[in-house]
């Protein structure tokens, strides 16, 4: 996703600051979301941004709609100096700001990176759903769980409407979760996948289960590495 993103280093033209100096930023992303431009105000250096920061979401006219915070911004910067937005890659350095429908209900929600809590260090995310009635982002505690308790933040599946997660514990045991939203159920899992490895290391055992009427279905088969992992 292309994005035009505006950064203004007003000291660091003048002084041409270190990697390890911090100075106050501003980022104006466009087109994270149809409807919206958000800006990201926060203490950067040549490399990072870390520490609180600012998101002030507009509509295309320039009325603001919200203005949210974080306690801890913590993302690198593109290799053009640009402030990644929508990126959501396994194991990759992902976004400040994500921006998506991530309840399904024809809204556009959004997605702050608050600092790097989820599992291994990854990062982590505190998720606003946007409440028509109250005409603004609200916490969703669910979700932000969702995207705290996992490996980073959490993929959109838009075609099956499902939410997907990954973990792992070592080398040799993964899991990938699919969640459904419910506005009466809230969050509930419809899917998973577990593949562990034996401890011979000869084999891999791999569980399925899924949400069958109102129960999880389970069955597990085992597979050869060389021929599972290929």
């Amino acid at each position: 996703m292309k994005q035009l993103i505006q950064i203004q280093y007003a000291f660091a033209l003048m002084a041409g600051f270190s990697a390890t100096s911090a100075q106050a930023a501003s980022f104006l992303i466009s087109d994270v979301a149809n409807e919206y431009t958000i800006k990201v105000i926060a203490e950067c250096n040549s490399e990072q941004c870390e520490g609180p920061a600012e998101i002030r979401i507009t509509k295309k006219n320039g009325a603001l709609v919200q203005t949210l915070k974080t306690p801890d911004l913590a993302v690198y910067l593109n290799t053009n100096g640009k402030l990644p937005a929508n990126n959501t890659v396994l194991y990759g350095d992902q976004s400040a700001v994500v921006a998506d429908d991530f309840n399904f209900d024809g809204s556009t929600d959004i997605a702050i990176r608050n600092g790097n809590n989820s599992a291994y260090g990854g990062p982590s995310y505190d998720v606003y759903v946007y409440n028509i009635s109250k005409r603004k982002f609200v916490l969703s505690d669910e979700l932000t769980e969702l995207a705290t308790t996992k490996l980073g933040m959490f993929s959109v599946d838009k075609a099956r409407k499902r939410l997907i997660t990954f973990e792992k514990s070592g080398c040799c045991w993964h899991q990938t979760t699919h969640y459904a939203v419910s506005p009466g159920r809230g969050l509930y899992v419809v899917y998973s996948l577990v593949e562990a490895t034996t401890s011979d290391g000869k084999n891999v055992e791999v569980t399925t289960s899924s949400l069958v009427g109102k129960k999880m279905k389970s069955k597990t088969k085992l597979y050869p590495v060389n021929s599972y992992y290929k």
